[in-house]
């Protein structure tokens, strides 16, 4: 059986997680991704970090396959839509805790009622990609 993608869940669990904690969540998205609605003067390295704390923006959605929200960018409100595949990770400002995504993972396509079943030979994974943009990383502990 197939499942849909859990990024959604852990980006909400972990939203929460750090609100509870008093700290601020952060964002970090892949702003070249298709369907990636951000302002585009404040992207560096083909990234965006996004402070989704409940003061800095109005009207969050963390839907299961987009966040989107209002906010603010040098004091000029504007409309923010990222699909889920484009976060990159999400962490507290405060402490870096948090987690950061696999970018070479893509979420499951859901099966359709045509697939083969599970005795059928599965494909191989794609190799990851050369040169692609990727986020920085460090160790949290």
């Amino acid at each position: 059986m197939t499942m849909t993608s859990s990024r959604p869940y852990i980006i909400r669990a972990l939203y929460e997680w750090i609100i509870e904690n008093n700290c601020t969540p952060y964002i970090l998205v892949n702003a070249f991704e298709d369907g990636v609605e951000v302002p585009q003067e404040h992207v560096r390295d083909g990234q965006i970090v996004l402070n989704i704390s409940p003061v800095a923006v109005t009207d969050l959605q963390l839907g299961n396959d987009r966040l989107d929200f209002e906010g603010r960018f040098a004091g000029i409100p504007k409309r923010v839509f990222v699909p889920i595949t484009a976060v990159c990770g999400i962490y507290a400002k405060e402490n870096g805790q948090g987690m950061i995504f696999d970018p070479s993972i893509s979420p499951p396509e859901p099966s359709g009622p045509d697939d083969a079943g599970p005795d059928s030979p599965q494909p191989e994974p794609p190799e990851p990609k050369k040169g692609g943009i990727k986020p920085p990383l460090r160790l949290v502990k």
